[in-house]
This record gives C-alpha cells, structure tokens and sequence, in this order.
C-alpha cells in the first residue's frame, strides 16, 4: 500500500489518541484514578503516532511477510521507545518509565514483553488496520481534511512549545534550587507563572519520578563533583564528543569503503555522501549512533555487543535505503545479488559486518579516539565542532539540492525528448538555483560522486 502525505498525518493523529486512551485506561486500572500519560496535554501520546507512521513509511514493502513485518516493528518501535525513554532521562534526570523490575529488560526503557507487543501491532496495522482507516479516510472531503489536520498540527505545534517552555522552567527551576539555599527556595518558587506551574504539576502527576526537588538534589550533586574535577573538552558520551565521532567515523568509513571496493573490484570508485570531502554519512551516523546506544553496554562481552551491533545495523542501514530511495529517488546500494537479502536493501552477512564493526568500535578504536578528543582544549574544541557542523550542514544541503537537480534531469529530460517538447540542445531552464547546479554539479560530476546510483520511480 503507497500512503500519501494525509494518509500519514490521519495516521499520526489517529494512533496518538488510541495510544492515549490506551495508557489512559491502564493508568487508570493501576492507579484507580485518572492520569493523563502524555508528554503534551492534548489526548495525544505522540510515540504511538509517531511508531505508526514509521511503520506505515518503512515497513510497508514487508506487509507480504508476516515475520519480517513483526520482526521490523519490534526493532523499529524498541528502538524509538529506547531513544525516547534515554532522551527523557538527559532532560529530567529521572526515567519517566522503568521497566527494570521485568525481566528481559534494556536499561529499564524496553523490555521484551512490551518489545513482542509492538510487533504484533506492526503486523495488525501495516497489514489490516491502516488499509481500512486509509479508505474511510480518503472518503473525506479534501478541504475538511485540511482544515482538520492544519488545526489539529496547530494546535498540537502550540501544546508542545507550552510544555516544553514549562519543562525547561522546570529545568531553570532546578538548577536555581540547586544553587539557593532552603530559605530562598520559597521566594524562588513564586515567581513562577501560573500556566508552567499548572503544566509542572500535571506532569508530576502523569510521571511521579519527576520532581525539581529531586532533580536539584542531583544537580547539586553533580556540580560538586565537577568542581573537584578540571574541565575537559567533550567528557564522555557527551554532544560534542558524538559529534567528533561522527566526522572521524564519517572520514574512515568513506576510506574503507573505497579501499574496500578497490581490492575487491579493481576499480577506484567514489564512496562520498556529500559533494565535498570524503565523508560517508552512513558511516558517520553509524558510529555516532552506535556509541550514543551501545555506550553504557562498552563493557559487556563481545558476544553482546556483536549482537546488539548486528541487529542495530541492519535497522539503521534498511532504514537509511528506505529514506533515500523515498526522499532522493536513488539506490546507492543493492544487496539483491547477495544471499539471505532482505528486498535487496540489507543482507545478513554485511548485517554481520555491522555486528563485527560495533565489537572492533567499542573495544579497541572507541577507548583510544575517545582519549585524543577529550586531549583538545575546550574553548578550541567547540569552536572547531561548531564549525564543522556548519560546514557539514552546507554540504548536506548542497548535496540534497545536486542530487535532487540530477534525478530531474535523468527523469524530465527523456520525457521531454519523447514527447518534442524539447530538444536534446536546448539550454538550462531559466532558474538562478537550477542554473547554478546545472553548472556545477553536472551529470558527469554526480556520477563520478555516485557511482553507484540507481534512479526508481
């Protein structure tokens, strides 16, 4: 089934609000009384909308086969649940759920109880829910159907800057507890505004671990312990330290991906992402994922790790095949040759590779990169990450821009010819953007970049 822009907005919205009563209902069995579980507080628990439409985008090609189907929607909900949970902990210090006490368990975020359900929910919606709600759907007159999903965005878009703006206060309120002492704290207090305080106290309510209090507590704990300490740049599995891996990781897999197919192909080839430099995005975020996920497993045994590297890497890879081929139009890779393929986007023995990869990562070039980034003077260390950030951005756009100004000139150009609107000589449209590609990034350019790209439809 192919799902339009609105099928997935429907889809969104749809499966937020069942997501919500869902843990509405179970709070309310649990608790005996009513608790709204989302992080906004409109009925909408965005996490299952936001499952359901990477269900309905990636895993729609998969619909013929119920395993793969249930295997994907297990790894891909996990995994966002995973991200989710671990992102709420860096804001508020506290897990705002915890699975620890059930076995089977991932550092309280996921457990396979919850990781089965959500493949069976994968398999119930991609295969028979969302073809039925996507028909009923479609049956809604277009102008009711924007009017409704603009305002329904908008007024989410509105929630979610006022809790955030009420979550950061409740940051602010934390970190300024931290540093007053016990007879300021009441005067600090007052100073809130009435809606941060109203949107604080439902969250409090919803997830009982959080309390600024506490998460005071803890930062005066930290901060004390960071005194004692000299400062040093990108400590740890922080922003900045993610962010120097990347490029390193970017820079080493675009270098032996090419030394790679040289020795295997005999050809010199082009593994770039980007227009400029020898970077390989893929590799880059791979190494930066691989870290931000695996970093408090780096000390489990290999067997674990090449596990978790194994079935992590071929997640991000299919979903990286599934991303370009949607949003570029392009293949930059095929594994339909290879044995034990999945619809020709990952196969198990690179998804071994990945598993070997995240081993040699974590145990001897992570422990050693990580020793030289954390050697560079602070102020020169984020000023060199920032830059390269902007660079890296400016060529991720440029290279978006080149890459999409290609697939148009592969695609209209033939069409055109076909039908004698146009001849094989005539000049680039007149477009300062269109031109400006057309010039500097002609076909004989991108396909020396990309080799290995294939235009579908």
């Amino acid at each position: 089934m192919i799902y339009s822009l609105r099928d997935l907005v429907w889809l969104f919205f749809v499966y937020s609000f069942a997501g919500w009563c869902t843990e509405v209902c179970y709070a309310a069995f649990i608790r005996r009384k009513f608790v709204n579980r989302g992080f906004v507080n409109s009925p909408y628990c965005t996490i299952y909308g936001f499952s359901a439409v990477l269900f309905a985008v990636f895993l729609a090609e998969l619909a013929d086969s119920a395993f793969f189907l249930f295997l994907g929607g297990l790894l891909l909900a996990s995994l966002v649940e995973y991200t989710t949970g671990m992102l709420m902990e860096k804001i508020f210090h506290r897990k705002l759920w915890d699975y620890s006490d059930i076995r089977y368990n991932l550092s309280g975020y996921v457990c396979a109880r919850y990781s089965l359900l959500w493949g069976l929910l994968a398999v119930a919606t991609v295969r028979y829910v969302n073809p039925l709600l996507c028909s009923l759907l479609r049956g809604v007159p277009d102008l009711v159907t924007l009017t409704l999903q603009w305002a329904a965005a908008g007024l989410l878009a509105i929630d979610f800057i006022t809790t955030s703006m009420a979550v950061l206060g409740m940051q602010v309120s934390a970190k300024r507890l931290s540093q007053l002492s016990e007879g300021m704290q009441h005067t600090s207090k007052l100073l809130e505004n009435r809606l941060t305080v109203w949107v604080q106290k439902r969250m409090q309510r919803s997830f009982p671990s959080i309390n600024p209090e506490t998460i005071a507590a803890d930062l005066r704990a930290k901060s004390e312990q960071a005194k004692s300490k000299p400062a040093v740049f990108a400590k740890g599995c922080s922003f900045y330290k993610l962010v120097s891996l990347f490029f390193v990781g970017a820079f080493l897999g675009d270098i032996t991906e090419t030394i790679f197919c040289f020795l295997t192909t005999g050809v010199l080839m082009s593994r770039s992402s980007v227009v400029y430099g020898p970077f390989s995005i893929v590799w880059g975020l791979g190494c930066a994922l691989l870290t931000l996920f695996l970093y408090r497993y780096r000390n489990k045994t290999d067997r674990y790790i090449f596990l978790a590297g194994t079935l992590l890497g071929g997640v991000y890879e299919y979903v990286c095949s599934v991303f370009t081929e949607l949003f570029f139009g392009t293949v930059f890779w095929d594994y339909s040759g290879f044995a034990f393929n999945l619809g020709g986007r990952i196969n198990l023995l690179y998804c071994f590779f990945w598993g070997i990869a995240a081993v040699v990562w974590l145990k001897i070039i992570y422990p050693k990169l990580s020793d030289l980034i954390e050697r560079l003077p602070v102020r020169a260390g984020r000023i060199l990450c920032n830059c390269l950030i902007v660079f890296m951005i400016v060529n991720m756009i440029l290279s978006s821009l080149a890459l999409a100004r290609y697939t148009q000139r592969q695609t209209d150009g033939p069409r055109a010819e076909a039908s004698g609107a146009v001849s094989p000589d005539a000049e680039p449209e007149d477009n300062p953007l269109a031109s400006f590609l057309d010039a500097h990034f002609p076909d004989e350019r991108m396909e020396r970049i990309y080799p290995n790209a294939k235009l579908v439809d």
